[in-house]
């Protein structure tokens, strides 16, 4: 009798939280998996506009629940625009080296995923992880929102506050449509109607004049010098650019000379390298719809370091590369195997 109640009560238990899910918000499933307070969310490292955008948006919105939040990453924030909307829009972000954490604390990763080289394991557990990446393994949260049909994880965040009806303020609405703009590049690349519709709704809260400030102030002098050494090595063959950009060059720059090399008529597909000890940093962009960036990245560094992304923008690393001879060695004998692999796919598809 005592086993049959049991187990009435185990099966009635598992039929209320079925139930729960089913009719709950995503929002309202991460807020019932978090135990401490405050949480701790991470960024990928050397976080982007999104990233941060959609780092502030959940932290108010479990403000809005009564829950503190700390926003830490890893890496350094070094491109002008980046910390102007950091200053402008007030988001409160610290280095991890800063932060105290300890192993129980609570962590939920936005833009990123665990297991990614630009993620780097921090002190405590990741409880959630929410992210409009590739759907990776997700064993090790308790919540995951993984979205990779929308063009940015701020549209994910902003819909949060949508469908929950929680009001959201212009400085968090100029925060999320940054992101959203960044990341889908003014909403011309990987854009869903989610995003449209997202973009829409934030714009009628937004501010013009932070948004303008932002986008008129995206370079400084000294990024020029990355650029003048990205143009003196770009060279071409069969419409693929590649260029080794510099010794060093920042994470955001990196990301952004991709992008302008791709404006080329004469190129459709992108990959810019830079060497930092301890590896080699790889970004790789595409416009042509069979060269899915992530999964060129990943098997053409397959063996030597790891890299993923979405079809048309990507990234990778390969690590524990001991000198710049060494490196670009490696860079030309990775373009000789990416022409191949590219010849390859565009040959299947005739």
């Amino acid at each position: 009798m005592m086993i049959r109640t049991y187990i009435i009560k185990y099966y009635d238990s598992l039929r209320k939280e079925l139930q729960f899910i089913m009719s709950s918000t995503k929002l309202q499933q991460l807020i019932a998996q978090i135990r401490t307070n405050p949480v701790y969310i991470q960024p990928h490292n050397y976080p982007d506009p999104d990233a941060l955008a959609s780092a502030k948006g959940l932290q108010v919105l479990l403000k809005h629940f009564q829950i503190e939040s700390v926003i830490c990453y890893n890496g350094c924030i070094d491109k002008c625009n980046t910390l102007q909307m950091i200053e402008l829009l007030n988001i409160d972000v610290h280095s991890e080296c800063n932060v105290n954490l300890k192993p129980g604390d609570e962590i939920i990763l936005v833009d990123c995923q665990k297991g990614n080289t630009n993620v780097n394991d921090f002190v405590g557990t990741v409880i959630a992880c929410i992210d409009h990446h590739k759907l990776q393994t997700t064993n090790n949260y308790r919540f995951f929102d993984i979205r990779s049909d929308v063009g940015s994880c701020s549209t994910i965040i902003a819909n949060y506050f949508l469908e929950n009806k929680i009001p959201i303020n212009q400085e968090v609405a100029t925060t999320l449509l940054y992101g959203l703009k960044m990341d889908t590049a003014n909403l011309t690349r990987g854009v869903s109607n989610l995003d449209a519709n997202i973009f829409c709704e934030l714009h009628k809260v937004s501010s013009p004049s932070i948004l303008r400030k932002l986008h008129s102030n995206s370079l400084t002098l000294s990024d020029l010098t990355s650029y003048v050494r990205a143009i003196e090595n770009l060279h071409i063959v069969d419409s693929i650019g590649f260029a080794n950009v510099g010794n060093n060059c920042s994470e955001a720059i990196i990301g952004t000379l991709s992008d302008f090399f791709l404006t080329l008529n004469e190129v459709h597909f992108v990959l810019v390298y830079s060497y930092r000890a301890g590896g080699l940093k790889f970004s790789v962009r595409s416009e042509i719809d069979c060269l899915d960036s992530a999964r060129i990245i990943k098997e053409l560094l397959d063996g030597f370091g790891n890299g993923g992304g979405h079809a048309i923008m990507a990234a990778g690393f390969v690590p524990n590369i001991s000198s710049e001879a060494e490196a670009f060695l490696l860079a030309s004998k990775l373009e000789k195997k990416c022409v191949a692999m590219i010849h390859s796919i565009l040959n299947d598809q005739k």
